[in-house]
């Protein structure tokens, strides 16, 4: 045996992560590009000072006010009669995501999506030692729902991860098809991950209508997108009370700081100035697709805060052109696509002029 013991599984393995360069645009990992206001920064600051008072005590394991605050905002935000039972927060939905696995995955069991998707799901089940199924998305990158539900019924796996707006594409999944495969998973849990929920195009529903309908239905936020709070690390769930208390078996003790409580409780109380740069983030983003379409790209629906293009012979030639002239995007997905997250104005003209410039000069080197 070598040392450290690693799992053979994970022996040569890169950890996830997008780069993190220092250029002046980034737009490769979807955050929203407008940061808290002053007064906000100035509640989490005295709400943090408060927690810091305290942290010679444990905090609050089972988070009855911050659940209590989000169940409240889920009931504004697509929601209808959620209640504190129904709510579970940890560190980002990536903790969240694997808390379900390590509740309802394990050996023996296996958990599906259907690509391209999230490249962290396949990451849970591995880190769960759960069994990976992965469907395939038509070439729209919308679902085929019936074969979708043929493989459901094949595999009947004990988790379906279904993002919507599903990431990297920014596609948003009908009521209807969340309904099938609900359905069609019997006893098996069905996670719709709203990671982008909040900049769903209007007429788009939320999957949180549906958790009247469906007990085995989970569907995950995060505050680190719409709430431009990233780097507080605060993901959320909302459930039948027997799927939050089964995760609260496997949640390690303590699991979410004071601070990060605070922290999120403040903003919750800033949540319609925090929110207030939707609409904007919306409107760009709707402008850039259809510039984007506009210049001959082929370009993914987006209910999301970012946008999906292509088709590029060479795609990482494009990206790295345009990482040449200061612009980070992010490789992801098929190849010969890239994705391309909503700034502010200013970022998303100079993206613009970057990838005029690279993809006129590739035609001219083409035509030479």
């Amino acid at each position: 045996m070598t040392f450290p013991p690693l799992r053979e599984e994970l022996v040569g393995l890169e950890p996830y992560g997008a780069p993190q360069l220092d250029v002046p645009v980034q737009l490769n990992v979807n955050e929203n590009p407008y940061p808290p206001s002053a007064e906000v920064v100035a509640d989490i600051a005295a709400s943090v000072a408060a927690a810091a008072a305290t942290l010679n005590r444990y905090p609050d394991r089972e988070l009855v006010e911050l659940r209590a605050r989000l169940a409240d905002y889920l009931n504004s935000s697509g929601g209808s009669g959620i209640t504190p039972a129904q709510v579970w927060a940890a560190n980002g939905s990536n903790e969240v995501m694997l808390q379900l696995l390590q509740a309802f995955g394990g050996p023996g069991r296996s958990a599906l999506s259907f690509a391209p998707t999230y490249a962290m799901y396949p990451e849970y089940a591995r880190d769960t030692m759960t069994t990976w199924v992965q469907g395939r998305r038509a070439e729209d990158f919308s679902l085929d729902l019936p074969a979708a539900r043929e493989l459901v019924l094949e595999h009947r796996p004990s988790v379906i991860l279904l993002p919507s707006p599903n990431n990297p594409t920014g596609t948003a999944l009908p009521p209807e098809a969340i309904t099938t495969l609900c359905e069609a998973a019997g006893d098996g849990v069905v996670v719709v991950d709203e990671a982008y929920g909040e900049f769903r195009r209007t007429g788009t529903p939320s999957a949180l209508e549906l958790l009247p309908r469906h007990r085995n239905l989970v569907v995950t936020r995060t505050m680190s997108k719409a709430f431009a709070l990233a780097g507080a690390r605060l993901g959320y769930l909302a459930a039948d009370t027997a799927i939050c208390d089964a995760i609260r078996v496997v949640r390690l003790p303590y699991h979410l700081s004071a601070v990060t409580q605070a922290t999120a409780l403040a903003a919750l109380r800033h949540a319609d100035e925090l929110l207030g740069r939707v609409d904007d983030l919306r409107r760009e983003r709707d402008e850039l697709v259809d510039w984007l379409r506009g210049r001959g790209h082929e370009v993914a629906d987006s209910d999301a805060n970012f946008v999906y293009f292509g088709r590029f012979a060479d795609r990482h030639a494009v990206w790295q052109g345009l990482l040449d002239r200061g612009v980070l995007i992010r490789e992801v997905g098929p190849d010969g696509w890239l994705r391309v997250s909503v700034g502010t104005p200013e970022e998303m003209a100079a993206f613009r002029q970057a990838l005029v410039d690279v993809t006129t000069q590739g035609a001219s080197e083409e035509q030479a």
